[in-house]
């Protein structure tokens, strides 16, 4: 058996290998630092904003509120920012992957009531639901998961059909009530809720705005006849429940937390751009990566120091210290959606589906399983938010989820750079976005500002983000 030759080339003359990226457009070529800062700006000025508009945003406010308010920037207000807006920041995470495909779920805040209802009654009824909810509603909610894991089963959604399973095991075997089995359950009913929405849409070919129209509207009838007109179920009682939200890491605990988070951020970023060099493929300049990563670990350091001091407002009475409960949660949510939306195919299909759902078709993705998906996770990732909304308050009442709660999500999601559009957008986006908006309303509640003026603000800046979205797509598609 004889090797084929491979074919030397002439002086000058490129080799096969050299020949075969070039035919296949593999970019090979290093940057220099100013090269990389000027392409930057480029896009920039291309109109890829990104969450740049948003970090300005943000900046400015706490400047002008740091200005306004001797409390704004107070350790203890700090940590309340947190905890104030973690519940919409996590419903606006979830809403992400939703908004990438184009469409909308206008259903997420009292699909969250709904599982916050359920999570409560579990808990205050010993888990008997059926006692609670009576035979109508209870058989409903069970035939509504079955429903549920069949259509999730039919798709191959199977995170989705495990999680309906589960809610209705839960339900027909009264498993006695645990916060760590409310917490649970309260997820395996926004995956119900999630799949029966996902299936209308994707399969029926309802409208998502309909669809969801819909069923915001009755979910909040849900949630009304769950726990009354004017009624309110508490859940202090459970130091667990109550803790998602208004407890602390220890000072230990705190600065494991910022060793795994800030130093395993480093050590994967160095780790790709590096990766990257050895198999000469182009990256950012060595230089620009190690003060990104550098700076994370930075901020982080500080931010944690000041977290772990003591910021009671009777310090020689009460300690409290700690990095919040809160944001650990919104940190393993962000890690594990920008994973699955930056490194896997189900994240590349989401983005292909929403750039262009016919191309995506054409190329063998599985267009419809993908739109029920995305709604499986926001609901469930919905009553993830519920939970740490209901825990603030410690307790659920009828408006669970309504009001503000889905308008400041999607709007939380907007203003971090996911377009409403679809095809663009980050998980990263809803955090920002959220930090922003909680700041807006944090800071002109301790201005004395009413409900209406943050309402008016709260509204003014989501349609500059809109504006600001609509007006980096127009300006990206002229540069093109």
């Amino acid at each position: 058996m004889t090797e084929t030759p491979t074919r030397a080339g002439k002086p000058g003359e490129p080799s096969a290998a050299e020949g075969a990226i070039a035919d296949f457009g593999i970019d090979t070529t290093s940057r220099s630092t100013a090269e990389a800062i000027g392409d930057y700006f480029r896009r920039l000025r291309g109109g890829e904003l990104g969450a740049v508009p948003a970090l300005l945003g943000l900046l400015v406010l706490v400047l002008v509120f740091t200005g306004l308010s001797d409390t704004f920037l107070t350790l203890n207000n700090i940590a309340n920012l947190f905890a104030q807006g973690g519940g919409q920041t996590i419903i606006a995470m979830g809403i992400v992957p939703v908004l990438l495909l184009g469409e909308i779920d206008l259903s997420a805040g009292t699909a969250s009531g709904v599982a916050a209802s359920v999570l409560a009654l579990h808990f205050t009824q010993h888990g008997n639901l059926l006692g609670a909810m009576g035979d109508t509603m209870f058989f409903g909610f069970v035939i509504a998961a079955a429903v549920s894991a069949l259509l999730c089963g039919l798709m191959r959604i199977w995170i989705g059909m495990a999680l309906s399973l589960v809610a209705m095991l839960i339900f027909l075997l009264g498993v006695a009530p645990n916060a760590w089995v409310e917490m649970l359950l309260a997820v395996c009913v926004g995956a119900v809720i999630g799949g029966i929405t996902g299936a209308l849409v994707s399969k029926i070919g309802i409208p998502s705005f309909v669809v969801t129209l819909a069923l915001f509207i009755a979910w909040y009838g849900v949630v009304l006849a769950l726990v009354g007109e004017g009624g309110t179920i508490p859940i202090r009682d459970s130091q667990v429940l109550f803790d998602v939200a208004n407890g602390n890491l220890d000072v230990v605990g705190s600065w494991i937390l910022f060793v795994v988070a800030g130093g395993g951020y480093a050590v994967v970023v160095l780790f790709r751009h590096f990766s990257r060099l050895r198999n000469g493929l182009v990256a950012q300049p060595t230089t620009l990566i190690s003060i990104k990563a550098g700076a994370v670990v930075v901020l982080g350091a500080v931010a944690t120091y000041l977290l772990t001091l003591n910021r009671s407002p009777n310090p020689d009475r009460t300690t409290i210290q700690g990095v919040p409960y809160v944001v650990p949660i919104i940190l393993v949510l962000l890690v594990v959606g920008t994973f699955v939306l930056d490194r896997t195919r189900y994240g590349r299909h989401v983005y292909a589906v929403g750039g262009n759902r016919e191309a995506a078709r054409r190329a063998g993705v599985k267009v419809d399983k993908i739109r029920m998906s995305v709604f499986v996770i926001c609901s469930a990732v919905a009553a993830i938010g519920a939970i740490v909304y209901s825990s603030k308050v410690g307790s659920v009442d009828g408006n669970a989820g309504n009001g503000n709660t889905l308008l400041f999500a999607v709007g939380a999601a907007v203003i971090g750079g996911t377009s409403l559009f679809g095809g663009r957008g980050r998980m990263r986006d809803a955090v920002i976005g959220g930090l922003v908006l909680t700041t807006v309303q944090n800071g002109l509640g301790l201005l004395g500002y009413k409900a209406a003026t943050v309402n008016i603000i709260t509204g003014l800046v989501l349609l500059v983000a809109a504006t600001v979205d609509a007006l980096s797509r127009k300006r990206a598609a002229v540069t093109r």
